[in-house]
This record gives structure tokens, sequence and C-alpha cells, in this order.
């Protein structure tokens, strides 16, 4: 029984952190936990914890080939398969590979599920977001692709549109290609251009297939892109488009790796430009799609300093609790990760930056790099979807 009033469901399993690469490798799962016991701290009104249950072969059959899937579980009996993207350097084999890889799917499933059959009309699941996986291999520390599955699933179950928003620091490749060509859904990828960061892909002229001209859309922003550039071109792009589109619910990936701490990635973007982006799919949501809302997490690899206060925020956020920037993060919190971990936690939401920006509609800046990806972001689909893509 969800208790009344519940406004976001927060899927949650201690096994979860499963999913794990071993020793070294910069998917760390502790930033699971550590957000999960940050979430619990903040003691949010309106969030419910909900179970996860592990999706089978059937549902991963929706958006993954057989023989794909039998390659990972033989990787969780340490066979490599590098055709299959199994037992590389980026995707290490592992007993649980299969196991704790569906897990995730089922956890993304789950907020789906809880969006469109139940009352609470949010859901988070911070394990989940593996965007680059695609459906005949593993790619870039994704082994099954939760979204594919859960988009697939709203699609199969009554939804006639879906928006899926992407805010990765890497262009959320795998999605992409699942739906390619399905004009049921528009999916939106801001992300650093792939002329200098994996998987170089992702450019303005990628748009779509035969059959769905103008449903992919990509915004490349160069590398060093600060918070205030990269959310006035979120702001250009994706609010005219969802409401074009008027989807039946919105699915989010909110990768924290577009930080300016982020080892693998060249952006820099604050935690507080990015819980402003948060913000902004939320009322997205509320505006165009029923005020359903699926958020997953993603990419994220400064696990201590940053993945937790964006995905705690973002889930606060769900539950449309904005979290103050200058506010502390609770002692109690602080104090467990610094004896865990022996390592500094941080003491505020914000990093200082606010989430202030220039919404493009000011002006375009011809001298401008980011202005420049988006108008040629706007020119590539904006027409194709009935939009003027002047400023």
């Amino acid at each position: 029984m969800v208790e009344a009033g519940a406004r976001t469901a927060f899927v949650w399993s201690d096994d979860l952190p499963r999913y794990d690469f071993g020793p070294g490798h910069p998917m760390a799962p502790i930033r699971l936990s550590l957000t999960r016991d940050l979430v619990r701290a903040l003691e949010l009104p309106g969030v419910v914890e909900i179970d996860v249950a592990p999706a089978d072969d059937a549902v991963l059959a929706s958006v993954h080939t057989p023989p794909f899937i039998q390659s990972v579980r033989a990787g969780a009996l340490g066979v490599a398969n590098e055709g299959y993207g199994i037992g590389t350097e980026e995707n290490p084999v592992f007993p649980e590979i299969h196991v704790a890889a569906r897990r995730i799917v089922g956890s993304t499933l789950a907020a789906a599920r809880s969006v469109w059959t139940t009352d609470v009309p949010h859901a988070v699941s911070i394990a989940g977001g593996m965007h680059h996986a695609m459906p005949d291999r593993a790619s870039g520390f994704c082994v099954y692709n939760d979204i594919g599955v859960a988009i697939q699933w709203l699609l199969d179950n009554g939804a006639a549109r879906v928006a899926y928003i992407d805010l990765d620091a890497h262009h959320g490749d795998g999605v992409q290609e699942i739906f390619w060509n399905d004009p049921r859904v528009l999916t939106i990828s801001v992300h650093e251009s792939g002329t200098t960061l994996f998987p170089g892909t992702g450019f303005p002229a990628d748009t779509g297939g035969s059959d769905a001209v103008g449903s992919a859309v990509n915004l490349a922003l160069p590398a060093r892109t600060r918070g205030p550039q990269w959310l006035r071109a979120i702001e250009a792009i994706v609010p005219p488009l969802v409401a074009e589109f008027a989807p039946d619910v919105i699915v989010s990936q909110h990768g924290a790796d577009a930080h300016g701490n982020d080892q693998l990635t060249n952006l820099r973007v604050s935690v507080d430009h990015q819980l402003a982006a948060a913000r902004l799919v939320r009322e997205l949501a509320r505006e165009h799609a029923g005020d359903r809302w699926v958020a997953t997490g993603g990419g994220g690899y400064t696990v201590v300093e940053v993945v937790p206060r964006v995905w705690a925020g973002l889930t606060a956020i769900s539950a449309g609790i904005d979290p103050d920037l200058e506010g502390e993060l609770p002692r109690a919190w602080r104090t467990a990760v610094e004896q865990r971990l022996r390592l500094p936690a941080p003491e505020r939401w914000g990093d200082g930056e606010g989430d202030a920006f220039v919404p493009f509609a000011s002006g375009f800046d011809p001298a401008d790099d980011v202005d420049r990806a988006i108008l040629a972001t706007r020119h590539a689909v904006f027409p194709a979807n009935g939009i003027d893509p002047s400023y």
C-alpha cells in the first residue's frame, strides 16, 4: 500500500550495488548506497521507497537480441565475448553480471510501472540510466539498456508518446538506436560533442530514421561548457520540443558526469545547474505530460563529492522540494561518510555558483560556440517538428 500523498517512488534494493565491475573501475557502486543513505537522512516528505524485481529474459528481449543475452549469461561464467562487448576493459566479466544487470533493468521498469499504474506521479531509479547499451552489445559500462526496456514497456502498455531527455555528459546513443525509427519516442540528448568524448556520436544531423525524422535530437556541446551555458542550451532546445510533442510521460537520464570535477568528461557544470535542469524537467512533466515523470541516474564518477548531491537532489525535486543551494547536508550523513571512507563529505547542496543563466531568447551570439551548437540543433530538428528555429 502506497502512503497517501506520496509524490515520488524511490526504487531501491540492497542488491543494486552488486553491479560491480571490480576495484579500480570508474563505475563505483558505492555511489548508489551513498545516495540512498542521503535520501534517507533527508527524510523527504512525499517519497516512498519501492522494491525491485529483476527483469526476466523475455522482458530483456523486448529491446535486446537473444544471442546478446546469452553472451551476458556466459559472461557470468567468465566467458568473454568482445563482439558483444562482454569482457572488455569497459565491461569486464564478473559472476553476477547477468543478474546484476537485469536487476538494474528491473529498477527502472519498477519506476515506469509505478508512474503508469499508480497514483504516485513520479519515480526515481538512481541505479538506472544505462544509456549506452545497444540491442546487440554492451557498451560504456552499460550491459542492458534499462531505459529502453522501460520506454518499450510504457509503449506496450498504453503510452502513445514518450519523451526521453538525456542530460548525461555522454551521448545517449543506445536509447537513440533502439528508437531511431519510432515516431512514438522523442529522444533528446544534451552532451559533450563526440569530437572530444566517447562514444563519438550524437551530432545535430542525426535526426531519426525515415519513418521518424526529427524524433532524434542531439545537442553536441563544446568541451569546457559551463553551467550557465549548459542550462541555456537545454532551455533553448528541450521545452519547445516537449511542448510540441505532448508526451504521455517523460523519462529522463541525469548522469552527474557533466560536473567540472568529473575526471572522465570535459564539461564544467555545477551541481547548482544540474539541479536547476532537474527542476526544468519536473515542470515540463507537469505542463505537458500529465505530471508523469520517470527519472534515472546514469554516469557520474566523482562518487562522494558530486553524485549523492545530484541524485538525492533529483529525488527531492521529484517530490516537489527544491534544495536550498546554500543549505547544509545532514550532519549524520556527512559523519557516516567520513567514518566509512576516511574522506571529507560535501557540506552543502550547491557549489556556490548559483543556478542563473541567460535565456537563448535574449539573443544569439554568433561568436559563441555554445550558441552556434544550439542554433545548429534547432535548424536540424525544429522544422520537422513544426517549430520555427529562429530565436
